[in-house]
């Protein structure tokens, strides 16, 4: 399990990439953040480019990992890839619960609970998104919406599952629409999902690191990255453009 001391930024390439376009884009990365040492960089590639990304980031200060995973570790599941075929690629970690996947396919918060343990089971780093939509912002209910996606995996396995994990604060209606959560906005929810998750002051979660993400960039980096609440972003459509994610990985690193 890759063990997050520092602040992190995690890029989601999601559907996206090809052999010619991630072999210059993994390295333009690998280079331009080789010297960055206060900041955790991983990259979460399609399964097909796995080998690709341990090829390229290997001994390098890059770790990556999936978009998705199996909740099953084998058998009869046609299409799924299981934690064990994630790390025969050296995976660090893998994001589950994404919003994209859980609107286009029905993912349900107790299949998502089944994908965390079983990442955990095997030592690898679950990156969990939790996230409301605007209507339910609107309506004032988005600490219920992400305590109820949260509580799902806490009921069935314990807080201290949640050790050495990551929760990506993702607010549905921010993602992909250049619209991010405001600073104060994204302060309230990350203090509010670390609260509901250690209970109390003098039993907080070793490891768990909460980070933003939703139309993160290079502008607006530095105000979200650098709240004491936050732990670092998930970038997505800034991860495909290496110069951008360099400069958010750059911000971050000077934090």
């Amino acid at each position: 399990m890759t063990k997050l001391t520092k602040k992190v930024v995690i890029g989601n390439l999601k559907m996206n990439g090809s052999l010619h376009f991630n072999e210059k884009h993994f390295s333009d990365i690998k280079s331009g953040v080789n010297d960055f040492s206060d900041v955790d960089i991983g990259v979460c590639v399609p399964y097909p480019y796995l080998f690709q990304a341990q090829r390229i980031f290997q001994k390098s200060n890059i770790f990556w990992g999936s978009q998705n995973v199996a909740k099953d570790s084998d058998g009869p599941f046609t299409g799924e890839v299981s934690v064990s075929m994630l790390s025969d690629f050296n995976a660090k970690c893998a994001i589950v619960g994404h919003s994209e996947r859980s609107t286009a396919y029905c993912e349900s918060d107790e299949n998502i609970a089944l994908k965390f343990s079983a990442l955990k089971n095997k030592l690898m780093t679950p990156v969990l998104c939790v996230g409301e939509t605007l209507i339910e912002r609107e309506a004032g209910i988005m600490e219920r919406v992400v305590a109820s996606q949260i509580n799902t995996i806490r009921k069935n396995y314990g807080k201290n599952i949640f050790a050495d994990s990551i929760i990506s604060y993702e607010p549905i209606w921010a993602i992909g629409t250049d619209l991010a959560a405001s600073p104060d906005q994204a302060d309230h929810m990350c203090s509010f999902i670390r609260g509901l998750i250690n209970d109390t002051e003098n039993n907080n979660v070793e490891g768990l690191k909460i980070i933003y993400g939703g139309s993160v960039n290079s502008k607006n980096a530095l105000q979200l990255c650098g709240l004491e609440s936050v732990d670092g972003a998930l970038i997505g459509r800034g991860s495909l453009n290496a110069e951008e994610f360099i400069k958010i990985c750059q911000i971050v690193n000077s934090i």
